[in-house]
């Protein structure tokens, strides 16, 4: 089959004294956004491609089809596909969600307490009937437990439609479209808050809507007026307070308003400070501050209801140690910490104000979590869950008290998992600077260190995103077949701190890819795997990551796989239109106005930076309605990487075309997407 190739027309460019010619750069149109909404609005010649592209990739992978349907089969038969979460108990119903073997998404089911029939308030099956995308982004119960409100994108394009349902006789009484699809019931549940967009699809207005009023009734409750920020509105934990929050990926600043006030007018609590990360909580009279000033890592500060401003530490700053932020319950304080990319859980006795770290197994290398049971914070008894990645979730009702722990729910493998099978290790190795990046590895026990293995490389590294050691049922399609998989915490995230991001943006950006490099050289050295048999993944900016890295050091991988690739930053950076970018002036740089950023960004930028040289097998996705990295990008870079690389090796291009950033819809759909990836490094990786 004809290998697509993509028509050139050259387009000039120049920024900063610098000329260039961009070949591919006419696919973008200015309409990008409407896009979003109506793919028939994608220009016929692109259309045409990607089809092109897709039937190629069809083609290439058509001698997996049968393992692809096996990998299918069993990464599903891990999943209980009937199976429900453990019950929330409200004031007056208990809450809970089911999932079934039939069902592509899940249902809503409540009770009331203490009997009563079970009712199912919200079925994503029915409502995602007939539609080629469905993805809910808020679905919340009113107060007095009689309203539904929900959000859904139907495009991929993250524009939500809300409706209100009457759950005693399914009614919707209320629909507002276009909005950004968080939903938030006032306490009187006579309104309910929701965000919209801007013209460049940026949620900056908050808006809110009483029942039974004509939406152009809506009332303007906040407006953000800087263009790198967006904004929420969330409650407080006494259920007294509103909260407003804005800001962007470094700075923020809070508003609030009292539920009694008659006309709701958001009073500034205290002032955005650039580079001042804060967010604020209330309770018992006490107001609580969890923020970076004066505190790298994260602190957590409090004070009395009626002396904003004269702060106690509450928490104290630790060097290197994240500080999370706080669980209230009546007579106790749960909080967490993130250091040496492990996460811990912290409980403080209010009573006796002594504080020690809850310890929930023997295990090292865990992903704990605590979550309450109930709405009532009179209680002594919640919930503690951890799990590992050779280990699956288990959660355990935990007596603060007595120290008694009983085991609620254990995530259950239908066909079958025994964790001693397994072996998980945390590694140390050095980057180029002399930084130690800690590196997650899981393989089976059979397997021998002997360089012989293949190993799948993971990573992300940007935003102060952590990866955290989970379980993950479809890596072990994978690992039993002797394929190791590694998790590298690099920087740009913050598994050691907030240093670790700001060595890892900006103009420190470079550090991410050179972290990425040492671990897979490492992991050579060490006799996991070998030169040529590392495969690795990353998706988003994970593919700004892994889009770089083979510019840089192509010998040393088998293959990569990219999903929904930042791989033409530049383009993106200089472009202040598009949704993400003024919002990622602190993450990356402003090239458009700075001309030392612009000359860094160009010297990594992976679109920027491919050379006529052999590259390693290549996997990339995207999705045609994605907002957060355009399609275009990832379409651009593989039609100048076909024209570039000097060897026969695969280069694939996977374009959904009904789907948003996260890919297709369903769990279907999703074990599909998985099983695909899964198939292409097998079949690179000579283990068809």
């Amino acid at each position: 089959m004809k290998i697509p190739q993509l028509r050139k027309q050259p387009e000039k460019k120049s920024c900063h004294g610098y000329k260039w010619i961009d070949n591919y750069s006419w696919i973008h149109q200015d309409n990008c956004l409407e896009i979003l909404r109506d793919t028939s609005k994608l220009n016929p010649e692109v259309r045409k491609y990607l089809d092109e592209e897709n039937a190629y990739t069809s083609e290439c992978m058509k001698d997996t089809k049968n393992l692809q349907k096996k990998l299918f089969d069993e990464i599903e038969g891990r999943i209980k596909l009937d199976d429900q979460s453990l019950p929330y108990k409200d004031k007056r119903y208990e809450y809970w969600t089911k999932t079934t073997k039939e069902g592509n998404y899940y249902k809503k089911l409540r009770k009331k307490i203490g009997g009563g029939e079970i009712e199912c308030y919200f079925d994503g099956d029915l409502e995602a009937k007939d539609k080629k995308f469905f993805s809910t982004g808020d679905l919340t119960v009113s107060y007095n437990d009689n309203l539904l409100a929900y959000s859904i994108d139907d495009k991929g394009g993250e524009y939500f439609t809300i409706f209100i349902r009457r759950i005693s006789d399914n009614k919707i009484i209320d629909k507002i479209e276009e909005t950004a699809g968080g939903i938030l019931w006032a306490y009187d549940d006579k309104s309910f808050f929701y965000r919209k967009h801007d013209s460049q699809k940026r949620p900056r207005k908050i808006f809110q809507h009483v029942l039974g009023t004509q939406n152009k009734e809506d009332k303007l409750i906040y407006e953000e007026k800087d263009e790198r920020f967006t904004c929420s509105i969330d409650t407080t934990s006494c259920e007294q307070f509103y909260l407003i929050e804005t800001g962007e990926h470094t700075t923020t600043e809070i508003y609030y308003f009292h539920k009694n006030e008659t006309v709701f007018k958001p009073k500034l609590f205290t002032k955005r400070q650039e580079g001042i990360l804060y967010n604020i909580d209330s309770f018992n009279n006490y107001w609580y501050m969890h923020t970076n000033k004066d505190a790298e890592d994260f602190k957590i500060m409090r004070c009395e209801h009626e002396k904003i401003g004269d702060w106690e530490d509450f928490i104290a700053a630790k060097n290197g140690v994240l500080i999370g932020g706080l669980i209230f319950l009546k007579n106790w304080i749960l909080r967490t910490e993130i250091s040496d990319a492990l996460g811990k859980i912290f409980v403080k006795n209010l009573k006796t104000n002594k504080e020690e770290e809850l310890i929930i197994t023997d295990e090292k290398v865990i992903s704990p979590t605590v979550s309450l049971m109930q709405k009532d914070k009179n209680t002594d008894v919640l919930r503690i869950s951890y799990e590992s990645p050779k280990t699956p979730y288990r959660t355990y009702e935990y007596n603060l008290i007595t120290r008694q722990k009983k085991l609620v729910k254990e995530q259950e493998i239908p066909s079958g998992h025994n964790r001693d099978d397994y072996i998980v290790e945390r590694l140390n190795c050095l980057s180029h600077d002399g930084r130690k990046i800690p590196i997650t590895v899981t393989y089976h026990k059979n397997i021998k260190l002997d360089g012989t293995s293949h190993l799948l490389l993971y990573g992300y590294g940007s935003y102060g995103s952590s990866m955290s050691p989970s379980f993950s049922t479809s890596k072990f399609s994978l690992i039993d077949r002797n394929v190791i998989w590694a998790t590298c915490h690099i920087r740009g995230g913050m598994e050691r701190g907030m240093s670790w991001w700001r060595e890892g943006k900006m103009l420190n950006k470079k550090n991410t890819f050179l972290d990425f490099i040492s671990c897979a050289k490492f992991l050579v050295k060490k006799n996991y795997t070998n030169k040529e048999k590392i495969i690795i993944y990353g998706g988003s900016a994970g593919g700004l990551l892994v889009s770089n890295v083979v510019n840089q050091a192509p010998d040393l991988f088998l293959g990569a796989i990219m999903a929904v690739p930042f791989c033409d930053n530049l383009t993106t950076n200089l472009d202040h239109s598009l949704p993400l970018t003024k919002g990622e002036l602190k993450e990356f740089g402003d090239a458009k106005n700075n001309k030392e950023h612009f000359e860094y960004i160009r010297s990594y930028a992976p679109y920027d930076n491919i050379e006529k040289k052999n590259y390693p097998h290549i996997l990339i996705t995207t999705s045609l309605s994605d907002s957060r990295v355009l399609f275009d990008e990832p379409t651009k870079y593989c039609a100048k990487l076909r024209e570039f690389k000097t060897n026969d090796n695969l280069l694939l291009l996977k374009c959904e075309m009904d789907a948003g950033h996260g890919s297709r819809s369903g769990r279907k759909n999703t074990i599909e997407d998985i099983a695909f990836d899964y198939a292409f490094a097998l079949k690179i990786a000579g283990k068809l």
